[in-house]
């Protein structure tokens, strides 16, 4: 007789994740190693407040929205086709958990071996990760869409053309949201690969922080801004053939002549081929000689790292959120405060996270708290942001309190359990970045894998980036396994989706 366990209820899920992350504090680097902080963050301000627009690079600009644009619609276009067999295919759903389960920049450190500083490099880098997730929230949306029209095809109408007349009408405004939103994601992407060499506005940044020349910094950070703030006034329907042609034009020549071809036979048959099997030492006993040191040096203290670091920025982030909605809820902020609030989540969530670690790393010095600091600000104000707009649908009474008493026994019990859905779908997404900081010097697998892919060992980097994938895809696992056991799995969680009205009884998990 088999003994059903008791399902975890929200209280439990929370307590469990809080205390995980107090363990986690308890062994983090998380100590401060610049002398003056606060000169820095001043200097910094500084630049802000007078930006040098006129040092902001033109180009450095178009590469940025190019390679958004082009890797955004190479990917959205691939999801769409991948999200009709999606639903019935358990190969091309595990096909798209592993492509979306490594970053954007492992992706880039790969393509470079074989493309070199290329636009190829920056679109692909983009492109094949928002392949797997662009199908996988198709599929979704596409699942979630009336059927009426559907039982009206004749017999024998196959799956494209069913697809085509009779769902495709029906999602095709949610596609569109959705992959505006992706738009801005893929921008931030865009602008991060600039870190590791591409001509995008991160490697002027990374220049402009690293010479101390901050108010170029400033500028660009304000002009990227813009641009997010901006997308939805210059990407409309009119407008998207315009800017796929303009893209193309002004895409980057590439840094060396590399031969596409020899290089890539060469990536795929010598390089990334485990060290004994070029040698034709493939025994069983030579590949375990090669993968334990990899596996006890790099991965298990990779791996440990990486869940420290995520598992306190998920908590950190839980309550910044907390703390921020309210900034963009109409009953909390008024008519005054609310305008203010949203441009301020809007920065928040619009500046890359990895680009906020570089910046608190010059700042606080090398260490865990920046990763934690930038990881925790960037998804609060995605999780702020969203629990504001589902805190406005909620229909309160006409004698409903005000204040503290509002936000704690009208708000937040109605709001929880989507507060937890959000913080359990980022939990994957926060696991991803914690991995990919390994680059800015903290040792998660990240910093194994930059170590690797410099000394040309991509054997081993390809182990590491699969580890970091296996890692991805299994706490994505344990989180729609909590979402489904909380009775939450069906709440949105997309910045691009609709608001669902709060209900009373969906809190009582």
């Amino acid at each position: 007789m088999r003994l059903a366990l008791p399902s975890p209820g929200y209280r439990g899920v929370s307590g469990g994740f809080a205390v995980a992350a107090l363990a986690c504090l308890s062994v983090a680097d998380l100590h401060v190693t610049t002398l003056h902080p606060l000169a820095e963050l001043t200097r910094f301000l500084g630049g802000l407040i007078r930006p040098d627009f006129p040092a902001v690079e033109a180009w450095g600009v178009a590469y940025t929205v190019a390679f958004a644009v082009l890797g955004v619609g190479l990917g959205a276009g691939a999801g769409l086709l991948i999200a009709i067999p999606f639903a019935r295919s358990r190969g091309v759903r595990l096909a798209c958990a592993a492509l979306r389960s490594v970053h954007e920049l492992f992706w880039a450190l790969l393509l470079m071996q074989v493309f070199g500083l290329s636009a190829t490099t920056g679109v692909l880098a983009i492109a094949l990760p928002y392949a797997g997730i662009c199908a996988k929230v198709y599929s979704e949306i596409i699942e979630e869409a009336d059927l009426s029209a559907l039982r009206v095809l004749p017999p024998g109408t196959g799956a494209a053309s069913a697809f085509a007349y009779a769902r495709l009408p029906d999602v095709a405004g949610r596609f569109a949201d959705y992959t505006l939103y992706r738009l801005e994601c893929g921008l931030r992407s865009s602008l991060v690969l600039g870190f590791i060499g591409l001509p995008t506005m991160g490697f002027t940044l990374e220049s402009a922080f690293r010479q101390g020349r901050y108010a170029e910094a400033g500028a660009l950070l304000l002009v990227f801004y813009g641009l997010i703030g901006s997308r939805r006034l210059w990407v409309r329907r009119w407008s998207v053939p315009l800017l796929l042609a303009g893209a193309v034009l002004a895409l980057p020549p590439a840094i060396g002549h590399a031969e596409v071809g020899p290089s890539l036979v060469r990536f795929l048959t010598h390089d990334i081929v485990p060290a004994p099997l070029r040698t034709g030492e493939g025994t069983l006993p030579a590949l375990w000689a090669w993968f334990r040191p990899i596996l006890t040096g790099q991965i298990l203290p990779g791996t440990a790292q990486t869940l420290v670091l995520a598992q306190i920025a998920l908590v950190a982030t839980a309550l910044g959120a907390l703390l921020l909605f309210p900034l963009t809820a109409r009953r909390f902020a008024g008519p005054v405060g609310r305008p203010f609030g949203r441009v301020l989540l809007v920065a928040v969530r619009s500046t890359p996270d990895y680009m906020l670690a570089y910046l608190c790393l010059q700042l606080l010095g090398p260490s865990m708290l920046p990763a934690i600091i930038a990881l925790s600000l960037h998804n609060a104000g995605i999780v702020g942001t969203l629990m504001g707009q589902h805190a406005d649908a909620i229909p309160y009474r006409a004698d409903a309190p005000r204040g503290m008493n509002l936000y704690a026994y009208e708000t937040l019990p109605r709001l929880y359990g989507q507060f937890l859905a959000l913080l359990l779908y980022r939990w994957e997404l926060i696991l991803r970045e914690s991995a990919i900081f390994g680059i800015l010097g903290v040792t998660t697998l990240g910093f194994y894998v930059d170590a690797a892919i410099s000394e040309l060992r991509l054997d081993v980097a390809v182990v590491l980036i699969a580890s970091t994938a296996l890692l991805t895809v299994a706490v994505d696992a344990l989180s729609r396994r909590l979402r489904r056991s909380l009775r939450i799995n069906d709440l949105p969680v997309r910045l691009s989706g609709p608001p669902a009205v709060a209900r009373g009884e969906a809190v009582g998990a």
